[in-house]
């Protein structure tokens, strides 16, 4: 599939990629593709409750620089047919069907959240897919006091709500000046987006997720020694989502992979600090 625009130049600007779709086992996929036509595509997996305009676009267009892009809406999310996976391993197979239904192969992953925690259980099912591997804000199976997200996410819900502000600035950054400043500004960027705009998650499709990384967080650990290839681990050092000492904990299970933690930064300590961030992952991700 072509990601140049209409003058035949690639497109590199994640506001103005085009909405696809493709459909596999019953399921029509809904995705956005960018940057160069040719080589290995880097898929991007997205966070609990998110659809495909919830993507800083300063790290897709950062990476859309130099490496073919796709990112896609998850079965029952935004434009993706179906209804939301009950488990973090369905929602595995789901992506390597949507993969597949694209002719790929061989991918690159950027994962964030519960995007991460998709993508190892994809690697862990299929290890020779994946070339190249960035997992942020996330942990591994069975790690501890991930089931902890649900009454974080509702209060901090709450708190939102009582502030008439954007979940995701409570969720994803500290409430300090700096935390708060940075929460506006993500906020702000993800709304540079202003024709063919996703439809928000349903409010059954959420708790759906919820419950299944709540799943995820009391199950047995997965065998990581199968992740091999080159892997870029990152977090904020105070994530109450999914607690920064897993970053830590992956880190050692994940041989020869890279750990960057950001201070006074949290679950969204990518976005926080995504000038420093966004060349690293960028090199990282490089041809």
């Amino acid at each position: 599939m072509s990601t140049t625009g209409s003058t035949g130049i690639p497109i590199t600007a994640y506001a103005h990629a085009p909405t696809r779709s493709v459909t596999a086992g019953g399921t029509t996929f809904a995705y956005r593709e960018l940057g160069p036509d040719d080589g290995i595509p880097v898929v991007f997996f997205v966070h609990l409750a998110a659809t495909l305009d919830n993507w800083d676009p300063r790290l897709v267009d950062a990476v859309a620089k130099t490496r073919r892009v796709i990112t896609f809406d998850q079965r029952g999310v935004g434009a993706s047919s179906g209804t939301v996976p009950g488990t973090i391993e369905e929602a595995a197979d789901d992506a390597y069907a949507f993969i597949t239904a694209l002719g790929l192969d061989t991918i690159d992953v950027f994962s964030f959240s519960m995007g991460g925690m998709i993508a190892q259980d994809l690697i862990v099912k299929h290890p020779d897919l994946v070339r190249r591997l960035v997992l942020t804000g996330t942990g591994p199976r069975g790690g501890r006091n991930i089931d902890k997200v649900v009454g974080v996410t509702y209060w901090d819900i709450l708190r939102a709500t009582l502030t008439r502000s954007d979940p995701k600035e409570f969720l994803f950054f500290p409430r300090d000046t700096a935390g708060k400043r940075a929460g506006k500004a993500f906020v702000e960027r993800l709304k540079e987006r202003t024709l063919d705009r996703d439809k928000d998650i349903s409010l059954t499709a959420f708790r759906t997720q919820l419950k299944a990384i709540q799943r995820y967080g009391r199950s047995a650990p997965s065998d990581l020694s199968v992740l091999t290839q080159p892997t870029l681990i990152a977090n904020g050092d105070h994530d109450r989502m999914v607690p920064s000492i897993l970053s830590a904990d992956l880190h050692q299970r994940i041989k020869g992979s890279e750990l960057i933690i950001y201070p006074d930064s949290g679950h969204g300590g990518i976005f926080q600090y995504w000038e420093s961030f966004a060349p690293v992952a960028a090199r990282f991700l490089a041809p």
